[in-house]
């Protein structure tokens, strides 16, 4: 059973490193890291929170497109080529698939994500030719950066189990923007009224709450995240992803794909 999960996530891996999206889309999210540079010598005396703003900014943002570009085709791809009638042939559960795709396009962001880390950092070094101590609070944000794109990978995944590619973009687009502003939508639930005010609370705990895992701001003035409110991160993050792969995992087994 796990060896045929990790089979399709190794194979996921290196199907996502060989698209084109993902490399337009790093080289692009690395550009902007470079350009955070450029801002960063131009705004004296605040250096480090331009470039750590940009930087992790364009690694949220560039990141959450590659999970939503390559999510949302992990299994239209695998119909439209007919590969998946050959998987399922043999001895591989439909859950084992999805569990597969999911770790292996994981595996693929968190390989990203460290990679633009490590831009963040030499842009860092090269502005102040050194690194301070408060750098250390980077790690923790880009950690939560990291737990976002599972979660939207997750997402994507169940919105391509029922979806089309077009209509699974705009849906799993759509809820990371809300996630966004989850915060805002629990003070908008707290001030309606009626069922106005239920179906805000509603949509406010269904969305996935991405302002809560956002402490980019936090980490440009130094301030990280502690290891409590990691490990609470980590655990909403692995039951979100889990409650939404079941949700694939249910709606693919009953698809009809002859």
């Amino acid at each position: 059973m796990i060896r045929r999960v990790l089979y399709i996530a190794h194979n996921t891996f290196r199907e996502a490193v060989r698209d084109r999206v993902l490399y337009n889309l790093v080289i692009f999210a690395l550009l902007m890291i470079g350009a955070a540079i450029l801002f960063g010598q131009i705004s004296v005396g605040i250096e480090r929170i331009v470039i750590i703003n940009l930087g992790l900014s364009a690694m949220s943002i560039f990141g959450a497109l590659i999970a939503m570009f390559i999510g949302i085709g992990l299994v239209s791809k695998e119909i439209e080529k007919r590969t998946l009638y050959t998987l399922l042939a043999h001895p591989v559960r439909r859950w084992e698939f999805i569990a597969g795709k999911f770790a292996g396009l994981a595996g693929t962001l968190a390989v990203n994500a460290c990679l633009m880390g490590m831009g963040v950092y030499a842009a860092l070094w090269y502005v102040a030719h050194r690194l301070t101590s408060g750098d250390v609070s980077l790690l923790g944000a880009m950690y939560c950066i990291v737990l976002q794109l599972v979660i939207i990978t997750a997402v994507a995944l169940l919105f391509s189990s029922f979806a089309s590619p077009v209509m699974a973009a705009v849906y799993t687009f759509a809820l990371f923007v809300i996630g966004s502003f989850d915060q805002d939508l629990h003070a908008f639930a707290g001030l309606a009224h009626g069922a106005t005010r239920w179906l805000a609370m509603a949509a406010a705990y269904a969305v996935p709450n991405f302002a809560s895992l956002n402490f980019i701001s936090s980490a440009a003035h130094g301030i990280g995240a502690g290891p409590k409110l990691l490990a609470l991160n980590s655990a909403y993050a692995a039951v979100y992803c889990v409650t939404a792969l079941a949700g694939a995992t249910a709606v693919f087994e009953r698809r009809n794909l002859k």
